[in-house]
């Protein structure tokens, strides 16, 4: 990879920092800005980036602000009226309806001039302001530009024309619009979404876990299905380091329940689990070797078979050093689980509660998107 190209990449590694960023790429763009995001509170932080967007509108770049209604179902539509009357425009992604709870926009993404971007997981809420260890939640960032940043805006503008949820009658039996991977001179373009065909974002995780040696994963929530865990467990059983920095502290206790349901087998393969502590674990962050993966899936069975998800691969092998230095940060604020005690260190209660967790969140969840998306 040259140098030009591989200068287009910059990991933003705390809230304060991404904020900061975002705001003023906001600022500097000229022609277009493309905001995705599950969450968006009505809070100083939020009302600062709503600020700034209309701003924009204000010297006549066309703004889009795409915001998934369950995600933020605590924010008002009449929030954004500021910036439609500056002839922006705001959409919801899937009106909240009962007929169709179980679909998320759960992608986060800034698009600026379709020659900057950002993704990554932290969304744009008071949570995600501090540096993930004093204060505010942990997680991380991508800044890119180049040819990503033209794909991005593409994804945007498909998401933006789905944002009723409309899918096409028998989306059930035809392969789904939202698996595509989209190749660039600097990488893939994972994008992912509720229906038939093999996930990409799966399809490739598999494919690089079948050769790698390395492994270091940083996951908020944490319940892949059973061949992506055997993959992960053959590179530990041949002699390779896999190590799994998870949820100590979790916004979501019934994922972290969910996720410890698995630690045994992991644990007897040879698996390195440890579980973050200063703050609550939202970050998606995957090295496989020299192959690193950005954005906002998590490992666990909404996000890989449920969600609208986007996730950047990158071979890359600057980037991956720089991504081992921000899990080995990390590591040092984790608690190692002990594979020798982790069987009793828990009351039958609490085994009985990660069962009940677990098949919640692996067979009822998606048991029930999928009658949803037959209802569609």
């Amino acid at each position: 990879m040259s140098e030009s190209t591989d200068a287009g990449f910059r990991w933003v590694r705390t809230g304060d920092e991404l904020f900061a960023l975002m705001l003023a790429d906001i600022e500097a763009a000229q022609r277009s800005i493309r905001l995705e995001m599950y969450i968006f509170s009505d809070s100083p932080i939020g009302q600062k980036f709503r600020e700034a967007l209309v701003r924009a509108c204000q010297r006549g770049v066309r703004v889009r602000v795409l915001i998934d209604a369950w995600g933020s179902f605590l924010l008002s539509g009449n929030f954004w009226n500021p910036l439609v009357a500056a002839d922006g425009e705001f959409r919801w992604f899937n009106t909240i309806s009962l007929h169709r709870f179980g679909f998320r926009n759960h992608r986060k993404s800034l698009v600026c001039d379709e020659e900057s971007a950002f993704v990554g997981g932290s969304n744009i809420a008071p949570e995600w302001e501090g540096d993930g260890i004093n204060r505010g939640w942990l997680d991380y960032g991508l800044r890119v530009t180049g040819p990503f940043a033209a794909e991005l805006a593409v994804a945007f503008d498909a998401s933006f024309e789905r944002t009723d949820l409309r899918h096409q009658r028998f989306a059930r039996i035809r392969k789904a619009t939202s698996h595509q991977k989209i190749s660039t001179p600097d990488g893939e373009l994972l994008l992912s979404g509720p229906g038939r065909g093999s996930s990409p974002i799966k399809s490739s995780l598999r494919d690089d876990l079948a050769e790698a040696r390395d492994v270091r994963i940083l996951c908020a929530y944490f319940l892949p299905a059973w061949r992506l865990r055997r993959n992960l467990m053959r590179v530990a059983e041949r002699g390779g380091r896999v190590q799994l920095i998870l949820a100590g502290r979790s916004d979501v206790p019934l994922s972290r329940l969910a996720s410890r349901r698995l630690y045994r087998r992991l644990l007897d393969s040879g698996i390195q689990i440890f579980e973050y502590q200063p703050q609550i674990h939202h970050a998606k962050l995957y090295i496989i070797d020299h192959i690193v993966y950005a954005g906002s899936a998590n490992l666990d069975t909404r996000s890989l078979n449920i969600n609208y998800e986007l996730l950047l691969r990158l071979p890359n092998e600057r980037l991956a050093g720089e991504a081992q230095a921000i899990f080995d940060k990390d590591l040092v604020h984790s608690r190692r689980i002990d594979p020798t005690t982790w069987g009793r260190s828990r009351s039958f209660w609490t085994k009985f509660k990660e069962r009940w967790a677990y098949f919640i969140l692996a067979r009822v969840d998606p048991y029930v998107a999928q009658r949803q998306l037959r209802r569609l």
